[in-house]
């Protein structure tokens, strides 16, 4: 079937995004800066929950589509070094250094959100708004929310990240499964050397990554140690595939504990200071899926897509998630300017679309388990 909106309705099409991270809304900003005029983002949290996110690494192809945006590097960039400095370490010191050079720039969750949001025009952004569920409706979709509020709209976009919903709605059978190991995080207020500006990864032993960054007014690390499903659930509360994230308050104890232990037995003892110098501290799970097979469904007239997490989650290893998730939204917003500027048709358009960008995302989700058996980290379960 083809649809062209704009030649049926002689009107722009309406554009829901679902969710407010960072792919959401950078979905958005590109859409009205391409002169769509009706663009609404719908995120789950209320406006007063506390948010955050660990280090982000942003490649040359997404960091160009935030220059599109009149986004300066210097809002997000804290700083601006392109090398990653690889340790092995042996008795907890380094053994041997290897330099490499990032084709890209580290950014922070937080950084990037507040650069992204504060450009949002008033009105776009609607906070607590909990989508329950996708319907037709005199052939258009319509998003139900669990206030019993609802939006139609013509073409919905889901990048509500990877609990999503959209997933869940549209790609049922494509379910999480946990890939053994945990990814702790924090962010110090002292780093382990004076002026460190670099990137730093440190492999002690296989199955185990402490990845280690300068940000503002600190440092952001990340410990990759591996676990059982058991473990994570009397650490942190309950099954890695229902608590996608461990927020502080569910950081038990004992999760604290496992992790200093770790860092005492394995890392520098400059890093491992870090560690323990770490008040706040957080955990992700890291976690699998099956390769998506497509990026777009017919609802009615209209359509809805996965993009970013809630297409295809990848392994943090891949340093790929924020990238295509940001990629996948300038496609989009590409392939919508020419329905709405050409009247191409937009159902073609969307096709090419997922023509352009499914490869790399199936590409993500094969390379995380291959990544993670290098190290030693987790179960290596090749993507179905």
């Amino acid at each position: 079937m083809t649809s062209n909106i704009l030649s049926a309705s002689g009107r722009q099409p309406t554009i829901a995004v679902v969710g407010g991270s960072i792919t959401g809304p950078v979905t958005a900003l590109l859409l009205l800066h391409a002169g769509f005029d009706d663009v609404t983002v719908f995120e789950a949290a209320p406006a007063s929950a506390p948010l955050g996110g660990g280090l982000i690494g942003l490649e040359h192809p997404a960091l160009d589509v935030l220059d599109r945006l009149d986004i300066g590097q210097h809002e997000f960039v804290a700083h601006d070094s392109e090398a990653i400095v690889q340790m092995t370490v042996r008795d907890r010191r380094p053994a041997e250094t290897i330099r490499r050079t990032y084709a890209g720039r580290n950014t922070t969750w937080t950084l990037l959100h507040q650069a992204l949001t504060r450009r949002l025009p008033a009105g776009v952004l609607h906070s607590g708004m909990k989508v329950t569920a996708l319907v037709e409706e005199a052939g258009q979709p319509v998003l139900r929310f669990r206030d019993g509020h609802t939006a139609p709209a013509d073409v919905v976009v889901f990048a509500d990240g990877r609990s999503s919903t959209g997933r869940r709605l549209l790609d049922p059978d494509r379910t999480l499964r946990y890939a053994g190991y945990v990814a702790h995080r924090g962010i110090a207020d002292i780093t382990p050397q004076p002026g460190l500006r670099d990137f730093l990864r440190l492999q002690p032993c296989p199955g185990v990554q402490f990845n280690l960054a300068p940000v503002p007014g600190g440092c952001d690390w990340t410990f990759y140690l591996n676990c059982t499903s058991t473990e994570y659930a009397q650490r942190f509360g309950t099954d890695p595939t229902r608590r996608v994230f461990a927020l502080p308050r569910h950081v038990s104890p004992a999760a604290r504990a496992h992790v200093d232990t770790c860092a005492d037995l394995l890392l520098p003892a400059d890093h491992a200071a870090v560690v323990h110098a770490t008040t706040t501290r957080m955990a992700a799970p890291v976690l699998d899926i099956s390769p998506p097979e497509r990026m777009v469904w017919p609802i009615g007239a209209g359509h809805a897509v996965l993009l970013g997490d809630a297409l295809a989650p990848v392994r943090p290893h891949t340093a790929r998630g924020a990238n295509n998730g940001i990629e996948q939204a300038a496609g989009l917003a590409a392939a919508l300017t020419q329905h709405r500027k050409y009247r191409a048709d937009l159902t073609a358009a969307l096709h090419g679309w997922q023509r352009r960008h499914l490869p790399a995302a199936v590409a993500a989700v094969h390379r995380g388990p291959v990544i993670g058996h290098q190290l030693g980290l987790g179960t290596h379960q090749p993507a179905q």
